[in-house]
């Protein structure tokens, strides 16, 4: 008598590979996920540590690291059920842990995203990806907590480090979840049919709109900082919108929830948005400024990527070419332009100009969605039947449920981050003392970055030779002497360069 198969790796259906269970899709799913976690960690912990001055680097990357970290813990002790849940109101959803062996290891499924028509006859049934739980719970953190770290990129600078530990997991629970699940998990704009394919209104416009909204609740950084905020690596900044770059492949590429065409074309068209507006971004510098900027072609890249995210895997290619141009030229409007002749926007220090590169650019993107999403591609992706471009049938109402999905994220943000941080400043002290403003790191940590002399500054010997009385042609020569004889002895703690 035969004796039964033993498990084994080439079992047609091993015990931890249900029928249910796609191994592709599940595979990409956490690829994307990773992607996704590396533009955050290390991409903009790096870039916010090395595009600030030296003296705030620890600060800024710290304050990109905590949000990280902190929205993990949230989101799996509540916050994923209240953005991908079952339906508690028409803008949120049930609270609940994904903790669970018996939640997690079950097939992923968005329970409030079936379309029901007026008579109450099923349309379309609910999004259910061919992979478990746990790897939904883990992509949709990652898009979770990089809408944090960006937030941060307002606050650069000057925040108190225990306000922002008090605020973001408020922002996370009252404010993302909300937005979240009104788009993305069956809430009321998703089934009107607003279209918001990886997150330009969920991420990139509540960001910039929640960045802009504290940055006027925190107050400005020193008057000095302001005029004066000089990146301490310029290098580091490229390496770190570098990873943005490539981890956006895992941004839009999952938000499928499978490895399909929808896919592919998203991921395509990302990357040649991204190189449009980083074109764009540099041609505009080059002809009214005379020479590029590297720091605003990474600023172009980012517009560009921002703007593709609401109809990534909905547009023709031709069509992510113009919207990236779009993202190239608006943006950098609003900033160089507008903001000069804007009392508000002068006002309101937002460091990173986050306002600029995320809200005005994710703004954008779900306007030009409405105009350019194609039929064919728009029904693989939403299970809200008709729902396409105006420019392939969809009518101005497209382009005016944009609008009204814009605005409700808009309000909301506005109204949230204030209540919260109204809330926060009542215990602690939303900005630092100008003491410790004036200090830096070493106040708020008791650390620093780097082991070198000044603060992105340029060596200047004649500075030095008049702080020392040095006067006259030999009394020049002298302190020059002895200045080149001090630097020859420092080595490599001598001075760092201004790029």
């Amino acid at each position: 008598m035969a004796s039964p198969t033993l498990p084994g790796p080439y079992m047609p259906r091993p015990p931890a590979v249900p029928e249910w269970l796609n191994t592709g899709d599940n595979g990409w799913q956490l690829a994307a996920a990773t992607f996704v976690g590396l533009q955050s960690m290390p991409g903009l912990v790096v870039l916010y540590g090395s595009i600030v001055k030296k003296k705030w680097a620890v600060n800024s990357a710290f304050m990109a690291l905590y949000a990280y970290a902190s929205t993990l813990i949230v989101w799996v002790l509540v916050g994923f059920r209240m953005a991908f849940g079952h339906r508690l109101l028409p803008f949120w959803g049930k609270a609940g842990p994904a903790l669970t062996e018996g939640f997690l290891v079950a097939r992923a499924s968005v329970p409030a995203t079936a379309h029901y028509g007026s008579d109450g006859a099923l349309l379309s049934p609910r999004t259910e990806p061919f992979y478990p739980e746990a790897s939904m719970v883990l992509f949709q953190f990652e898009l979770a907590a990089i809408t944090l770290v960006l937030l941060a990129g307002s606050l650069l600078g000057r925040m108190n480090i225990k306000a922002w530990m008090a605020f973001t997991p408020l922002w996370l629970l009252l404010s993302y979840t909300v937005c979240a699940f009104s788009l993305w998990g069956g809430g009321f704009l998703y089934q009107w049919g607003v279209i918001d394919y990886s997150g330009g209104y969920v991420i990139h416009l509540s960001s910039g709109v929640a960045g802009f909204t504290a940055a006027y609740w925190v107050g400005p950084r020193l008057k000095i900082d302001r005029e004066r905020f000089s990146p301490n690596n310029i290098l580091l900044m490229i390496a770190g919108g570098g990873l943005l770059w490539l981890g956006w492949a895992g941004f839009n590429g999952g938000a499928p929830y499978a490895p399909n065409i929808t896919a592919s074309i998203a991921v395509l068209n990302t990357n040649v948005s991204a190189a449009a507006s980083l074109l764009t971004w540099t041609c505009l510098d080059v002809i009214f400024f005379g020479k590029p900027s590297v720091i605003g072609a990474v600023q172009g890249m980012m517009t560009g990527l921002v703007c593709i995210t609401p109809g990534a895997g909905l547009v023709h290619t031709w069509s992510a070419i113009l919207m990236g141009i779009c993202g190239g030229s608006l943006p950098w409007f609003t900033m160089m332009i507008l903001h000069k002749r804007s009392a508000l926007l002068q006002k309101v220090d937002d460091t990173l100009a986050v306002f600029h590169t995320h809200a005005v650019a994710g703004l954008l993107g779900g306007l030009l969605t409405g105009l350019l999403a194609t039929p064919d591609l728009t029904a693989i992706h939403t299970h809200v039947p008709g729902t396409r471009g105006a420019f392939y049938g969809g009518g101005i109402g497209q382009v005016g449920k944009q609008l009204a999905g814009a605005l409700f994220v808009v309000v909301w943000n506005v109204v949230a981050t204030t209540v919260i941080l109204l809330g926060v400043g009542l215990v602690i002290p939303l900005r630092m003392p100008d003491e410790q403003l004036k200090i830096g790191d070493d106040a708020a940590h008791g650390e620093e970055a780097y082991a070198l002399w000044g603060d992105g500054e340029r060596f200047d010997v004649t500075r030095h030779d008049a702080a020392r009385g040095g006067g006259g042609a030999w009394g020049t020569a002298v302190v020059d002497e002895t200045i080149d004889h001090r630097l020859a002895g420092m080595g490599a703690r001598g001075v760092t360069i201004q790029l």
